[in-house]
């Protein structure tokens, strides 16, 4: 009965997602960024801690309020940090003059648009080299989060709504700007309602989480501490602690923050036809300075 249940419900909330447009993702009231806690001793109720020696500090925060795009072009960058194309059928677009597939909405969120092209624009130039179906966005910020004796804790959160189901995927994610050894998955759907929360370091660790309603507002966060040359990373929703992950290649190492709306490859490869949306209503990292 339990997978009956659970296949009504994803059948109707895929035939929403598909046939829905932007206005289904309009945001709620935008709630005050979580406070920064004493540290419990349970990994269940974890949250970074307030050391006496230190203080927390912002590193990036983005309500994406106003018209104008001076303040975001201070924050952010088009694209992924290495270009256009990465692991799916979408090609990346944006620019100061191009806000196609990125922009700003007059209700104060982000939009990442992806959309069906109908001609052959050949394949991506990234592993798996699949055919370029559809245009969408991709940024990343251009303060880096790196975790060091000096920054020994971090946390990275987004507010998000998004189109989720088969051949959509998209990302709130950490990636080391060098060899691909270190990344942490905040927020990924990968084809489903599942949110997953990975951690990579050479191997995975990773956990799902069913949404029910991801078109709506949901707030997807990782605190990280580190430990001697390893990080403890603790993985959040809507303020309730999922799971504990261990980074052994993460201290000292720059760190990519990402945004993007990819599309098909590990999602499925029947995309939909129509456009996707992805709203961001805001993205906040703190880092914890020792004196």
């Amino acid at each position: 009965m339990k997978k009956i249940i659970i296949a009504i419900m994803y059948a109707t909330l895929s035939a929403c997602f598909f046939g829905c447009n932007e206005n289904t993702l309009e945001p709620s009231a935008v709630p005050a960024v979580e406070p920064l806690t004493t540290a419990a001793g349970d990994e269940s109720t974890a949250t970074p801690s307030t050391a006496a020696s230190g203080s927390w500090e912002t590193v990036i925060w983005d309500g994406f309020d106003g018209s104008g795009y001076s303040g975001f072009h201070n924050t952010w960058n088009y694209l992924y940090p290495w270009g256009s194309d990465h692991n799916g059928s979408a090609r990346m677009y944006g620019s100061p003059t191009d806000h196609n597939h990125i922009y700003k909405s007059g209700s104060g969120y982000l939009v990442l648009k992806a959309s069906r092209i109908n001609w052959n624009e050949g394949n991506s130039s990234h592993d798996p080299w699949l055919p370029i179906r559809y245009h969408s966005g991709a940024i990343h910020a251009k303060n880096k989060v790196r975790v060091t004796d000096q920054f020994p804790e971090w946390s990275a959160q987004v507010r998000v709504a998004t189109n989720t189901g088969p051949g959509i995927w998209p990302a709130f994610w950490l990636t080391h700007d060098g060899p691909w050894d270190a990344e942490s998955d905040i927020m990924e759907f990968v084809g489903s309602n599942y949110c997953r929360q990975n951690t990579y370091d050479l191997a995975w660790e990773g956990q799902e989480t069913w949404i029910a309603t991801p078109t709506a507002y949901h707030t997807y966060k990782m605190w990280m501490r580190k430990d001697g040359n390893d990080v403890d990373l603790h993985y959040y929703i809507d303020g309730v602690w999922k799971a504990q992950h261990r980074g052994t290649n993460f201290a000292n190492k720059d760190l990519w923050v990402i945004l993007n709306l990819q599309m098909e490859g590990s999602s499925g490869n029947n995309g939909p036809g129509g456009d996707t949306y992805m709203h961001v209503d805001w993205v906040h990292v703190d880092r914890l300075r020792m004196w």
